[in-house]
Formats: structure tokens, sequence, C-alpha cells
């Protein structure tokens, strides 16, 4: 075993041999795989080995896409069969709330460039004759599913590696983990002590364990999982005879089973709602290739519809009952990135779909650890995305009810209850009283709509407009016609300050910063010159000599994301400072054409808009108590944010109320903020802005100072700019019915045959960076592992774009959308020319360049 490395890679199941031999193909040969006992001992040999590509994010599923085409490379690099199958497989509805859950499905497959279909029961009984296809009502084909040997292709990897130089050591745990003050690592081991400079937890069943030698509770919990073989069936064996082929995988939403060939049988397997944690405080180290008992009881009920669907499986006999662990995160998507605070230490962990998403997984790593970025967009499985919250217990509760819910409909109105709360505001207690329906923020407990007295605060679930739309609607009219306050403390605050802070600030963000006393509003971008953050920043003055202090805010669920990068970026000589507040800065915003008249009822400051400008700070004492205040609101409106510390939200909150009762003032919801920025056209962080837009693409170019200093990313977006950006964000109103888009939604337009490029899987939804092998993609669609897709047409239309986010604008009365389309037709306003696909119902769209409400802008500047 090398004592000194590049890399060490913790753990041989296929994730671990995935991101080995990803590094070694980028250039990274002088690195070791250390695993405690045998490859793939975790989860990984006894896994169903099922493949697919369908994904809720379609950034994850772009890497599974990777993942699949990518097992015929692994192949002939390594001489190792993944014994693949690629069947193709079908999601059954039983009710017209799945079907609408698959049409949504499909139309998002559009732009991916997957090839899905909408079918029949019938014609997906004759893939799969074993079903009863009256229990349906429709069903989607796709043909990119299937099976493999697990064992076989975690075997692939780790040959594929060592042939490119990579090292494994088996039989050989990690005992302990110490950092050097150079940043370096020693991993010791039963063997030795290899000294590394990068660290990669793969650890599977024992990647929380291995995090706790750093001092990092990562939010995986491992559940027990049973699937059943059964003894050869001559159904099966008759199907394969007459047609030549295997019978196709099925998943069933209502019966939460999937099921598919297995030999001459067939395997069944459930997500059951009587779920089970394994181990869930510790993970004993002497587990291995061991099963764990069978409890059919646990998961009668599902098999007990499961039979009812399909009656061919009934009869047959059970030759084998398989349960054994496998990790989850809290929303069942990986763990993998850096770890905010530590230096060079890496995860790869909470991949429960490690044969669907492990090679991408390896993939973005890789690229990521070699080239400084993932060279996609991977905020879905960024371990960046949970925060302190998500603790021991929190993680148990979250992933119990994800794990029971895998195969349920999550509505985009849905709030889902397990381990709330788990942050709230002192005003928690008072929302709740005045009938609030909350809503989680990252943790947060967070306002989202208030129901009327006497009816139940509660949302009923729906892909339609719902009982929440009237009510959203009372709270937009208040707030544009007279004043509103709503609680603002789920947005990100941070502190830098010392001698260095402007300069800081001034690398890292693409807008110059302020003056003393005034606000920005900046993008912040990545050396790819890419879209990683949306800020507002106020500079709040010198406390000292030679001192200098900036507030930043920003989007909560980014937090750890954006410290991870400004820590990285921090200067080394101690000039600057960073603070993030979390909950120990909380705040409240008033808006409307009266939030001027309530200020002043609540300072003794003069707050007339001479003497408070729109953008400008200042620290005053607000309702009796010392406060910051910035003179803007995400309303789009005349407006204040305060902020305050949480002992103070109490006093202002009820002054505010107070002072504001003459006014008729109202409390409203992060639901009515959201409909209102709509009207303004303004973005939401990773929604509009994500790492695969460039700041010209998003529509940020005033904020976007090119002439000013070097900041990071500065000359890819001068050549974004003089290239032209291909892609545009754009606001559309849509003649929508009772449904307004979710997001994800395929944009057509009236194109007459014009070839607007590729759509999907390369530049159009974001460009690889890299390609396989870790160097620069340029244009290539190798990084994807597929060919390039051609937009999906219909006559004289085609897909030219994606939806980002959208709804219901109450005070326009207008539904709405921002997506993404070729920036030749950005401002193309004519009727006629683009359609928007809703619920499988594609809607005439139009595209509005100018805010729908107040679009010079006079309203807000007062």
């Amino acid at each position: 075993m090398k004592s000194h490395v590049k890399a060490v890679v913790i753990g041989g199941g296929v994730v671990g041999c995935s991101v080995l031999y990803h590094l070694a193909r980028a250039g990274w040969t002088d690195i070791i795989l250390i695993e405690r006992s045998e490859l793939t001992s975790g989860s990984s040999w006894h896994a169903a080995g099922g493949f697919h590509t369908l994904n809720g994010d379609p950034n994850v599923a772009k890497l599974q896409a990777y993942t699949v085409q990518l097992y015929k490379e692994l192949e002939e690099i390594s001489g190792q069969s993944c014994s693949l199958h690629l069947t193709g497989g079908v999601m059954m509805a039983d009710t017209p709330e799945r079907m609408d859950f698959l049409r949504l499905a499909h139309a998002k497959g559009r732009y991916l460039g997957m090839d899905t279909e909408l079918i029949t029961p019938s014609e997906a009984k004759a893939m799969f004759p074993l079903m009863d296809e009256t229990n349906f009502v429709g069903a989607m084909w796709d043909p990119v599913e299937g099976h493999l040997d697990p064992s076989g292709t975690t075997i692939a990897y780790s040959k594929a590696a060592k042939k490119l130089g990579a090292e494994i050591v088996l039989r050989n745990p990690v005992k302990e983990l110490t950092q050097q003050p150079d940043g370096t690592w020693n991993v010791i081991t039963e063997q030795g002590v290899v000294h590394a400079e990068h660290v990669v937890n793969c650890g599977g069943l024992w990647a929380r364990e291995i995090g706790r030698m750093v001092g990092v509770e990562l939010p995986v919990l491992a559940m027990e999982h049973m699937y059943l073989l059964t003894e050869p069936m001559p159904e099966v064996e008759a199907f394969n005879k007459e047609t030549g082929r295997e019978m196709v995988g099925v998943l069933d939403f209502k019966g939460e089973i999937y099921t598919r060939q297995e030999r001459n049988g067939i395997l069944l397997g459930t997500y059951e709602k009587a779920c089970k944690p394994w181990s869930p405080v510790n993970t004993p180290w002497d587990f291995g290739h061991e099963l764990l008992p069978p409890d059919l009881d646990r998961i009668a009920p599902s098999l007990e519809i499961g039979f009812k669907h399909f009656p061919g499986i009934e009869k047959a006999g059970i030759k084998q009952i398989i349960n054994g662990p496998f990790t989850f995160a809290p929303d069942g998507n990986p763990l993998v990135g850096p770890v905010q605070g530590l230096t060079n230490f890496w995860v790869a962990c909470g991949v429960m779909a490690g044969f669907s998403q492990g090679g991408g997984v390896g993939l973005a790593l890789s690229n990521w650890m070699v080239n400084g970025d993932p060279g996609f967009d991977v905020w879905g499985m960024d371990v960046a995305r949970w925060g302190e919250w998500a603790s021991l217990r929190y993680t148990n509760a979250k992933v119990r009810e994800n794990y029971s819910r895998r195969f349920s409909i999550r509505f985009p109105n849905e709030e889902l209850p397990a381990a709330r709360p788990a942050q709230t505001t002192p005003l928690y207690d008072i929302m709740v009283a005045q009938n609030a329906v909350m809503g989680d923020s990252w943790g947060l407990e967070t306002p989202l709509w208030f129901a009327p007295k006497g009816t139940e605060p509660k949302d009923i679930v729906s892909f339609h407009r719902s009982n929440d739309f009237e009510h959203i609607g009372n709270e937009v009219r208040a707030v544009r016609e007279s004043v509103g306050v709503t609680e603002i403390a789920n947005f990100a605050k941070y502190e830098v300050s010392g001698s260095g802070s402007e300069d800081f600030l001034n690398r890292l963000m693409t807008n110059r910063m302020p003056k003393e006393g005034r606000i920005v509003l900046t993008p912040m971008l990545n050396e790819f010159g890419k879209l990683i953050g949306d800020f507002t920043i106020a500079n709040a003055g010198a406390k000292g000599a030679g001192d200098e202090r900036f507030m930043i805010f920003g989007s909560s669920a980014a937090q750890k994301y954006h410290m991870r990068w400004f820590e990285k970026h921090l200067p080394k000589d101690g000039s600057v400072r960073i603070h993030r507040f979390d909950q120990t800065l909380v705040g409240l915003s008033i808006a409307g054409p009266k939030a001027q008249a309530l200020l002043q009822k609540l300072v003794d400051d003069d707050v007339s808009t001479a003497s408070f400008k729109f953008m400008d700070f200042r620290e005053m004492a607000v309702g009796g108590a010392p406060c910051m205040v910035n003179r803007v609101t995400y309303t789009g409106d005349l407006g204040y944010e305060i902020w305050m510390q949480p002992a103070y939200q109490r006093l202002v909150y009820a002054a505010i109320k107070a002072a504001g009762h003459e006014f008729g003032i109202v409390d409203f919801g992060m639901r009515a903020l959201l409909s209102m920025r709509l009207e303004k056209n303004f973005p939401t962080w990773f929604r509009e802005l994500r790492p695969i837009y460039g700041p010209f693409e998003g529509a940020m170019e005033r904020f976007t100072r090119l002439e000013k200093n070097d900041f990071i990313g500065r000359e890819a977006a001068a050549k974004e700019k003089a290239d032209g950006p291909k892609l545009r964000r754009v606001s559309l109103v849509v003649e929508a019915l009772d449904a307004d888009v979710m997001g994800d939604e395929p944009i057509w337009a009236k194109v007459n045959g014009k070839d607007f490029g590729t759509v999907g899987k390369t530049h159009d939804f974001g460009a690889p960076r890299f390609d396989t092998t870790g160097k620069e993609a340029r244009g290539s669609t190798a990084a994807t592992g597929a060919s390039a897709v051609r937009g999906i047409h219909d006559g004289e239309w085609s897909v030219v774009g994606w939806v980002t986010s959208g709804g219901y604008a109450h005070f326009v009365e207008k539904s709405l959308a921002q997506g993404y389309v070729p920036a030749e037709l950005s401002e193309d306003e004519s009727e006629g020319m683009f359609e928007i696909e809703i619920l499988g119902h594609r809607r005439p769209a139009r595209i509005n360049v100018q805010p729908l409400f107040d679009p010079a802008g006079e309203k807000m500047r007062g």
C-alpha cells in the first residue's frame, strides 16, 4: 500500500469504485481505494440492480442518463461483463392524479431528450402480460430502463480504474482521519497510515461513521428494503419464447412495488408504508455480506395490492426473500461534494439508486476535484443543501417519510410533516394563531398563506389551482393597494467585515460595491462565468478605524453552498471576516403604497423619499427596537426589509400591526410574495438563476459590470456577451385553464422548420463544462454519454425551451411563466408564437419583455 497519494477513496461499493475510475480517467492515477472488507460488502452486492433515467430533478436525470450510457464503454475498458438487460419499463397510473403525474414526467422528458411515450393499460399489458390492466387508467413507457449484475458492474468499475493506474486495498478498515496544518490528511488504517491531499467518503452504510471521524454528522440513514424472487414461471418462459425478449420492468404507484423479470421468474420489490430503519444511531463495523431477517407481514399490504394488480404473480412460488439495508438522505437524492468548513474532504454517499446514479456521481465528483467544478448543475445532489438542523433525529424521521412515499406523488403545493417544526422564529405561535398555513423553508417554519378565520389552515394538494388561490389573491391585492407585512427570516444573512472586505467582495461579485448607506443587487459567478449566487449587498459602514462592513442577503437554501465558496476565496492574511447569522438575525418586510407612511409612524428618523431613497440602507430604531432597514422588497413595490435580533421580533411585529391598523394592513405569506415577483419578471435563485446559465442568458446584464475589476468569471462572462448568449431568460403570459406552470414544462415554438440546435442533453439544458476525461467539453456531447437529441417536433412546432418557474399573478390577473428559449426568439412578443405544455395540454403563451406591474419601476422608487 502506498504511503503518499493524491487522493484516498474510502469504500468499495459501486459509488466508491465509480469515483476511483472517474478520477483515474480524469488523469489522477496516484490514487487509492481502501475497503474495510471486500468490494460490494455493503449494499451493492444485494441490490436489485435496476436502472432508469427518470428523476424529479432534470439535472439529476441527466447524470442518470450518463450512467446508463456508460455501461457498454465500461465493459469494453474493463473486460468485465455488467450483464446488461435493457428491457425498457412502464409506470402504471391507477388514478387521474397519477396520470397527471405521468403527463408531467413525459413533458419533462421532451427537453431532456428522453423517448418516453404515454400508452394505454392494454399496451402495457402486452409487454407484461402478468398484469390485470383493468386496475389502471394509463401508463408511460420508457425504453431506457433495465437491470444488471450489481457485483459484476462494481467489479467492472474497479478493473477499469486499476487499468488506468489506480490502486485498491481490501480488508483494511480505516480507523481514524486526522488533518495536518497544511490541509492534507492522514488516513490511519489497520495496515498503516496513508498521507493524502484529498479524502473521499464513499462509505455507504458506514458513511455516517466516517463523517463523524472529522466531526460531521451526515444526514443519511439505512433502511431495510425487501424484494422477493419467484420460482420459474411458465408464463414468463412462454412470453420469452413467443416474443424473443424479456418482460419489461413495471412500477406500480398504488401498490408501492416494482417488478421485473429475473431469469425465468419475477423479482418484486416494495417501498412499504410500514418501513423500518436499520441501525439508526451507529452502523456496526463487523456487518458485511449478511442479509436481514425477512418480514413478509410488514410488506403484506403492498403484496396484497400487487397480487391484485398482477394476478399472474400471486400463484408463483417464492424462491427467496432478500432483505438488506440501503442508505438514504432525507429527500432520497445523494450527498455529493466538498464539505463546508473542511479542506479537501469530499463525500459521495446516500446514493440509494447506485446503479442509476453511480456513474454520474463519479463523473461529477471527479470533475469537481480535478477541475474545481462538477461540470454540471448538481444542486439536487450537493451535500451543502442540508443545514445544521438536519440532525440525526431529523434525518431518521425524514428518511422514514421519504422511503414510505417513494412511489407517492409529491404535489407542487404539498408540505410534508415529518420532523417539523425543526426551526421556528419568535412569531411562530402568532402566525399559527392567525391561521397561517406553514411551509418548510430550509428547515424553518415560514407562513405560506393565511386561511380565513373559522376554516382549517390546510392545503388541499393538487396539480391544479387549489383552496389557497382566492386567499393568496386577497393578500396580493391588499399589498398592492395599501400595505402588508410578511416574515423574511428565511433569507440568508451574512456580515463581511475587515479592512479587505470591499476588495474581497469586488473580486467575488459582478457588480460594483455600494457606497456607505447604499445597496446593490449583484450576481456571483464561478470561474466559468456561470451564475452561482444572487445577492442584495448593503454597505453598513465601518465600526472601527480602517474597518469595512457589508451586510449580504441571499437565498437561505444556499447558505452552506455559499459559505463554502466564500471560505475558499477568503484572503489568508486575515483581512476579511465573514459571519453567517442564520436565525440569529430575523426579519420582517412591509410593502405597498402605504408602506412609507407606516414606517414613518414607527421611527423617529425622516424616511421620506428625499431622505431615505430607494436602495438605501440605514440602522435605526423601529418600534423602539434596534434594526437594520433596507429600502427594497422582493414584491417590486414600495417597501422595506427590517432586520433585527430575534429578541426584538415580537416587539417590532406588534408595532407594525398596531401602526398599520389605520391602513388596513394584512399579513401575507411566501406564495403571495412569489406571485408578486412574477409580475415584476424577478428571477429566483435555483430556478431561473443556476450554475448552468451565464449572466447574459439570465438577463442579469444590468448587474454585471464587465468594466470593473477582474472579478471571478469575468473573462467567461465577457466572452458570453461578445459571442451573444445562446439562451435567454424570458417571462411569458400563459392562457392557462385551471392549472398554472410548476416548473420544468417544455416550451414549444412555431418555428416553421427552422432548427434551433439541440435540446436537452447538450448545451440547451446547460452544457457540461468537461467531457468524460475531465478536459474541456468544447461543444462535444461526449460528456453526457449520449448523442445529441434534436428538438421534439410536431409539424411546424418544436420544443425550443423549458419553464423554470411560474404561477398565477393575482394583481395583473394573468398566468405567468419564466423560462429559457433561444436568444433570437426572446423578444418575439407576437401572438401564436409559443405554447407551454401543462399537464399534457399545450396552452398558448406570449412573451412579455416588460414587467406587467409597474414596468418603469416608479412605485418601488416612491
